[in-house]
C-alpha cells in the first residue's frame, strides 16, 4: 500500500472496549422481558444484525419500551463499562490533520455509534458514519466501503478498513480495498489470525507507527 487517502474504522473493539457494556445492556433488556440471562457467547452468536433488529425479532409487542430501555442503559453506564483504547485519540487526530478522510463502518446502530462515539469525543474526526442502520446488507458486505469511496471519490487501493472481525476483513476483501485486523480486544482473534489479511496489528501503537510511517513517506 504505496498510499492512504481514506481510513475506515469499525467502532466495538477497535475504536473503543465496549463489548462488556453491549453484554450487560442486552442481559439488562432480556432479563427485565424475557427473565432470560444470555451468556456472553450466546449474544456474540446474535451479532450481525444491529441491536434494534436482533430486539425487533426477540421482543414482539414489548420492542418500543424494551429499545427505550436499551438505549437508557446504554447512555448510563456507558462511562463505566466502556472507554476508549490509550492511543486512539491522538491517531485519529493525526489522519484528520494529515487531511485523510475517515468514514465509520459498524454493525451498530445508529443510535449506540452516535452514543459511544460522542462519549469518546471522537465524532467529529469522522467525514462519514455509516451503521447497520444505514445499510440493506450488514458486513461482511461491502456496502458501506463503497458508500465512502463513492463520496469520497477515492482509489480502492488507497482505503484502507480496520476492524477486529472476521467480517471486517471479509467486508474489505468483497470491497477490493485494503483491510487490516486489530488484536487488541478481538473476541474471535483465533479465527481472524486463522484467515489473516492484508495487515495485522497487535497494538494501538503499532497501527498509529503504520500511519504515521506511511504518510510522512507519500508526503516526501
Amino acid at each position: 500500500m504505496n498510499k492512504i487517502s481514506g481510513v475506515i474504522f469499525d467502532v466495538d473493539g477497535t475504536l473503543a472496549q465496549t463489548n462488556h457494556l453491549i453484554f450487560e445492556t442486552f442481559r439488562f433488556v432480556t432479563n427485565k422481558y424475557l427473565n432470560k440471562n444470555y451468556t456472553d457467547n450466546e449474544i456474540i452468536a446474535l451479532f450481525g444484525p444491529t441491536e434494534e433488529d436482533m430486539l425487533k425479532e426477540m421482543m414482539n409487542g414489548s420492542y418500543d419500551a424494551a429499545i427505550k430501555d436499551y438505549y437508557q442503559f446504554y447512555t448510563e453506564h456507558h462511562d463505566e463499562l466502556a472507554n476508549g483504547y490509550p492511543g486512539i485519540k491522538e491517531m485519529l487526530q493525526f489522519l484528520y490533520n494529515s487531511n485523510i478522510p475517515l468514514s465509520i463502518y459498524t454493525g451498530k446502530g445508529r443510535v449506540s455509534a452516535n452514543i459511544t462515539l460522542n462519549k469518546l469525543g471522537v465524532a467529529k474526526y469522522f467525514s462519514m458514519v455509516v451503521t447497520g442502520s444505514d445499510v440493506e446488507k450488514h458486513k461482511p458486505s461491502r456496502e458501506g466501503v463503497d458508500f465512502f469511496i463513492d463520496k469520497f471519490k477515492l482509489k480502492r487501493d488507497e482505503v484502507i478498513l480496520i476492524g477486529d472481525a472476521t467480517a471486517d476483513i471479509y467486508a474489505a476483501r468483497n470491497a477490493g480495498i485494503v483491510g487490516a485486523s486489530v488484536l487488541w480486544d478481538s473476541y474471535g482473534k483465533d479465527e481472524v489470525l486463522k484467515i489473516g489479511n492484508d495487515f495485522i496489528f497487535r497494538t494501538v501503537e503499532e497501527l498509529a507507527e503504520f500511519f504515521n510511517s506511511k504518510l510522512l513517506t507519500s508526503a516526501l
